[in-house]
């Protein structure tokens, strides 16, 4: 099912429900955050986190049907960062990724393009900007609000 299909979320949802309860119950994780398909187990121990990967693959395997991707399991301390659907989550607060930013400059860029060209009407235009800043609402990132907002209406004069 395409990943943009607003039910690849809610059945997603109802069918790795088996692995939130798994891992939430039988492996008793505190701290455990999952969207769609992706999520982070977060613990002091990295012996033990170590020791649930393969634990974790053979649920997804025998009951699911499912693989880890092995290049997507990250061990790392919290004082680094956890990289999650675009965010870096820090221990107090979250930043958005460098590459998000990137992207989001760059795709508002080519929508004020879009709308001086004629292409996209005006409420479309703002559509997207108020789409990015709702992005950016859920990071630390005034200042960063402020330049993208500074750039857009700079590429909307030029």
């Amino acid at each position: 099912m395409p990943i943009g299909n607003l039910t690849s979320q809610l059945f997603a949802n109802i069918y790795l429900n088996e692995l939130d309860q798994f891992i939430k119950h039988k492996l008793k994780i505190k701290y455990y955050l999952r969207y769609t398909d992706d999520f982070i187990m977060v613990h002091k121990n990295r012996q033990y986190l170590e020791f649930l990967i393969p634990v974790v693959k053979d649920f997804l395997k025998n009951k699911l049907k499912l693989d880890l991707h092995p290049n997507k399991i990250i061990l790392r301390k919290l004082s680094q960062g956890a990289d999650f659907l675009g965010y870096v989550l820090l221990p107090y607060h979250g930043v958005l990724r460098t590459k998000t930013k990137r992207r989001i400059f760059k795709k508002l860029e080519k929508r004020t393009d879009e709308y001086k060209s004629g292409k996209i009407s005006k409420i479309t235009l703002k559509n997207s900007l108020n789409s990015y800043l709702g992005v950016l609402s859920h990071a630390d990132a005034f200042k960063l609000e402020q330049e993208l907002k500074n750039q857009f209406w700079f590429w909307l004069k030029q």
